[in-house]
């Protein structure tokens, strides 16, 4: 894990966002990430990656690349369908802690970019990124380079923080992100000044139909959504194009 005062970067939404501060600050949470995650979704995270792993209809014995892994508690959760569950991340701070899980010893970890993924084209079945999309420099790059290393005809779902339909939910929602959230961060994060930028992050990220369309342009189809609770995340799901004969 990276030391010293790097890592206690953040990164700025506003101007574009620097792969090793992103990853530095992720360093610098990830042994409290879990826990946190838990209380400021006040037990949601639990149920959205339940939600994940129903919507990519795994079979035992397939290939499911785990983007923006973390720690691995997503990966566990895609590993409960019995498929092969793979772990990917850039933070060698999270992926350390994810191996030190006692829950999570089948997981295998492994450190990559987004940008550039360390795996052959169409090695898995099917991928997921959840909640670390809005976190990559260049998302339509990103979606590509998951287009890549899955199958023709293989599944992919983006599970992301999104836009409220409810305009006076999304009033309260939108408060609750930049007054509470950074106020119970200080109580329960390793860093809190991350989780101003996580609520940053969510405020500047575009609504359900835009994201749609730019998961469209970078090699999928069937592209649709499904809001969960209330918006506050969505999951997109699509399909790998299929080979131009």
């Amino acid at each position: 894990m990276r030391t010293g005062r790097r890592e206690r970067a953040v990164p700025s939404v506003a101007a574009d966002k620097q792969p090793r501060d992103v990853a530095t600050m992720f360093d610098g949470v990830a042994q409290r990430y879990d826990v946190t995650n838990t209380v400021l979704s006040m037990g949601q995270d639990r149920r959205w990656r339940r939600r994940t792993r129903q919507c990519l209809e795994l079979e035992p014995g397939q290939y499911v690349l785990d983007l923006a892994a973390g720690t691995g508690v997503s990966t566990a959760e895609l590993a409960r369908s019995g498929a092969h569950a793979v772990a990917c991340d850039f933070s060698l701070g999270m992926l350390q802690a994810g191996r030190a899980n006692r829950r999570r010893k089948r997981v295998p970890f492994v450190a990559g970019d987004a940008l550039h993924l360390p795996f052959a084209g169409a090695a898995f079945d099917a991928a997921t990124i959840s909640f670390g999309l809005r976190n990559v420099a260049d998302v339509p790059a990103a979606l590509g380079e998951l287009a890549r290393v899955v199958r023709p005809g293989g599944r992919l779902v983006v599970c992301e923080f999104s836009r409220p339909v409810s305009r006076p939910f999304r009033f309260v929602y939108l408060n609750y992100l930049m007054r509470a959230l950074p106020w119970l961060a200080r109580r329960v994060a390793s860093n809190p000044d991350a989780y101003v930028y996580l609520a940053e992050s969510i405020r500047a990220w575009p609504p359900q139909q835009e994201l749609a369309r730019t998961i469209a342009a970078a090699g999928w189809t069937d592209v649709r959504y499904r809001n969960l609770s209330g918006g506050i995340v969505a999951l997109h799901l699509a399909e790998r194009q299929p080979l131009s004969r």
